[in-house]
């Protein structure tokens, strides 16, 4: 099934563990370097707009994207503060602690897991561009515009595919 951005609250409430999507539309991407650092301009009132929006845990760099570890303090520490200003999808690897699962079901988010095939990922990216925190390189915080992204979902609403 494919699953286009801005994501809706109506469609995050029909996400179960296990279902299989096909990403479309515009992401976010950032990991340890400048999720902190977002979370830290939402809190002062000066960070982007995140209403509906997916966030992918990655770098992007020439040689394409691939998911980092979602568990990583830096990263899944922010995912509570970023599903309260409107990221409805985390998109990473690796399992999250109980804490952050009953976040995303407090904030109506979820969280999902792509397989780290990042020359396949690569081609499926439309455009990119560096929208903010650029003296960070590939760690920069991107917007990228990507076509049938395949993403599983990892945890929604207080369960995880991991527990299963």
């Amino acid at each position: 099934m494919v699953l286009t951005t801005p994501i809706s609250d109506e469609m995050i409430a029909k996400m179960k563990t296990g279902d299989l999507f096909y990403l479309t539309g515009e992401l976010f991407c950032g990991r340890d370097a400048v999720l902190p650092r977002i979370v830290e301009s939402l809190r002062a009132g000066s960070g982007p707009d995140l209403k509906g929006s997916a966030i992918f845990h990655t770098a992007v760099s020439a040689a394409g994207v691939g998911p980092t570890s979602s568990n990583k303090l830096e990263i899944e520490s922010s995912i509570a503060p970023l599903s309260a200003a409107g990221v409805r999808l985390h998109i990473g690897k690796g399992q999250l602690h109980e804490k952050t699962i009953r976040a995303l079901e407090q904030y109506h988010s979820v969280y999902a897991v792509i397989p780290p095939v990042t020359a396949l990922l690569g081609e499926r990216m439309i455009s990119k561009e560096i929208v903010g925190y650029s003296e960070l390189g590939m760690e920069a915080f991107y917007k990228i515009s990507v076509k049938e992204y395949p993403i599983i979902i990892a945890a929604a609403h207080g369960r995880s595919i991991y527990d299963e």
